[in-house]
């Protein structure tokens, strides 16, 4: 089943958001070593929310609950991204696709991309590397610019994109180094370079070979089951356009419909005698905020009103009153943004 619907903006009040430490921005490897989601004090009087991503691939690392915490500042908010990341020939290589950019300028996230230049080969794993870290003097330069910088975050992250290629250069170099420091081998450097090549030819040609390889995974993640579902309904592909022509596409993990309205459920379930974890609960409600400011939803051309729905499953002897405060914010959120939650076959509210 095909979904399609557009977005014009994002309106959302969150209450599940953690409260944040704030570093000084001397402090800032000691910041992205300690918290996934910070607030960063630049020279006693600007601040913002940072967040940063592990790996550049949003399936891994629950990305989406790092961006989550952040949307709770009232002021800017930015994410750091890498470019690529190598664990090594023995681990996996992730590559930034234009559909995370475009996601996070949906939502007004500035985000800065960035390369890994310094990591250790891991105890535990043949031929991978481990703890990598950032390079921390092209991430503060890029703070101090947003400073001064006074327009959105899809101008800001444009104007990302066009230095892609040469971002992409020094993490190759600083993978090469990487390499002959820790004597592990990373993957296939040609590939990596040809691609980062075509990045410094054509901004468009990234976008466009971004949207194919995100509806392939689309489509393989329509027939996969994860631990974390536990499903009734069948899955189904959910593509948005928003105002400026551009598409995410994700996967809607449950979907019905009847005549009139169409069913669009996120799950998360667990197999303790507990709600999902907060970190999966936040990861679907990252989900929940780009569900509730869907318009124009269709359905094999057909237009439908829609119902956004949070499926929480547990162990069947749950019992609600074990995690009030959580279940009090949760309620409270989807009361406030018009979303559903359904907790073993049960609406909360």
């Amino acid at each position: 089943m095909d979904i399609f619907a557009k977005i014009k903006e994002i309106k959302y009040k969150p209450f599940l958001c953690r409260k944040l430490n704030t570093f000084n921005i001397k402090n800032l490897e000691n910041a992205l070593s300690k918290d996934a989601t910070f607030i960063l004090d630049i020279n006693g009087k600007d601040r913002m929310a940072v967040s940063w991503w592990v790996s550049a691939k949003r399936t891994r690392s629950y990305p989406y609950v790092r961006v989550y915490d952040s949307l709770g500042y009232s002021g800017k908010r930015i994410s750091i991204i890498p470019i690529f990341k190598d664990e090594g020939e023995g681990g996996d290589r992730d590559f930034l696709q234009w559909d995370t950019i475009s996601l996070m300028s949906l939502l007004g996230i500035y985000v800065i991309i960035a390369y890994y230049d310094h990591a250790i080969a891991s105890p535990r794993f043949r031929n991978k590397i481990t703890n990598q870290r950032f390079n921390i003097d092209y991430i503060k330069s890029n703070i101090k610019n947003l400073l001064s910088y006074h327009s959105d975050a899809l101008h800001w992250n444009l104007s990302q994109i066009d230095r892609i290629g040469d971002i992409g250069q020094k993490a190759i170099e600083a993978y090469n180094k990487i390499s002959k420091k820790v004597g592990i081998e990373m993957h296939s450097k040609s590939s990596a370079q040809e691609k980062i090549n075509n990045l410094k030819k054509n901004k468009v040609l990234f976008m466009k070979s971004s949207r194919i390889l995100a509806e392939r995974a689309q489509r393989r993640e329509i027939i996969t089951r994860q631990p974390r579902e536990n499903l009734d309904g069948m899955k189904a592909s959910l593509t948005i356009r928003n105002y400026l022509g551009g598409y995410y596409f994700f996967t809607v993990d449950e979907f019905r419909k009847d005549k009139l309205n169409i069913y669009i459920i996120e799950g998360k379930h667990t197999h303790n005698n507990n709600l999902p974890s907060l970190g999966d609960i936040k990861d679907g409600l990252l989900k929940m905020i780009l569900f509730t400011n869907l318009e124009e939803i269709k359905v094999n051309g057909k237009k439908f009103t829609h119902i956004p729905i949070l499926k929480l499953t547990t162990v069947p002897d749950f019992k609600l009153k074990s995690q009030v405060e959580r279940l009090r914010l949760l309620r409270q959120e989807a009361e406030t943004n018009g979303f559903k939650i359904l907790i073993n076959n049960k609406f909360l509210f």
